[in-house]
């Protein structure tokens, strides 16, 4: 296995570094995201380490040939009490409420904060999930969601760069995770239920969408493509979209009515 590791890097070109760090972030709100992954990683290690400075390093210095006759302690002196309560206290204030605040700060004042169509340019998307495939729905010219001129696709989605996205996303069957690794961000598709979530994507190119929820056997069919192509070719794109769809888009068929009412 190690050697199939080994030749797949040398026939990728790539380093093993390269193969395991996360994926190029190309949204403007990513970084919000892996600053709190950051920040949490680093207290891990920090506490971890000196979790294992403390072991390793009682376990040297109290040795039985240091210490030939055992020293009994039951951990209920003042000054142990006070040590253990010094610890708990700094690993709650430096992770547990820290990562709250700076979670919240997030939320509250992005995440939470929807773009305005009256104010910018908006693209809206929604998203049925089902075992084992990803459909992704696009207004067409008239602007309404369930028409005929809607431009549907399936396992791949294409959107313009520089542009606010957003997404209401439901499931067709059971709970799945709506994943763009790219952008840092994923939101559960639940049955019944219109989850929402938005993101800008900053730089043109193919990237994966994925499930991040198990979702039954087949759960690593759950995969899509990203394509995010200039507003130039994105318009292009759309007119030859809406072309195909007046020409293919059944209304009388029911499967194809799978869209709702925009929720705002």
């Amino acid at each position: 296995m190690e050697l199939d590791l080994k030749n797949e890097m040398l026939s990728s070109g790539i380093s093993f570094w390269e193969m395991i760090r996360p994926p190029e972030d190309i949204s403007t709100n990513g970084h919000l995201i892996e600053n709190v992954f950051n920040y949490t990683t680093a207290l891990n290690i920090f506490y971890f380490i000196l979790v294992c400075a403390g072991l390793f390093g009682f376990s040297y210095f109290y040795h039985h040939r240091r210490h030939p006759r055992p020293y009994y302690t039951y951990g209920n002196k003042k000054i142990h009490l006070m040590v253990t309560a010094g610890i708990g206290l700094a690993v709650f204030f430096t992770i547990d409420l820290n990562i709250t605040r700076m979670s919240n700060n997030d939320m509250v004042n992005t995440f939470w904060k929807w773009p305005d169509e009256t104010k910018e340019e908006v693209l809206k998307v929604e998203v049925l999930a089902q075992q084992w495939m990803w459909h992704f729905r696009q207004a067409g010219v008239d602007g309404e969601f369930n028409s005929q001129d809607d431009i549907v696709t399936a396992h791949e989605l294409v959107v313009p760069v520089d542009t606010k996205l957003m997404f209401q996303i439901v499931s067709k069957d059971v709970i799945h995770s709506f994943y763009v690794p790219n952008a840092r961000i994923k939101v559960d598709a639940m049955p019944g239920r219109v989850s929402r979530i938005w993101m800008e994507l900053t730089k043109e190119g193919t990237y994966d969408i994925a499930c991040a929820e198990m979702c039954g056997t087949h759960h690593y069919l759950m995969q899509a493509k990203l394509i995010v192509k200039s507003k130039e070719d994105y318009e292009s794109w759309k007119k030859e979209a809406h072309k195909l769809a007046m020409q293919t888009n059944d209304e009388s068929y029911p499967e194809s009515l799978w869209g709702w009412k925009w929720e705002n």
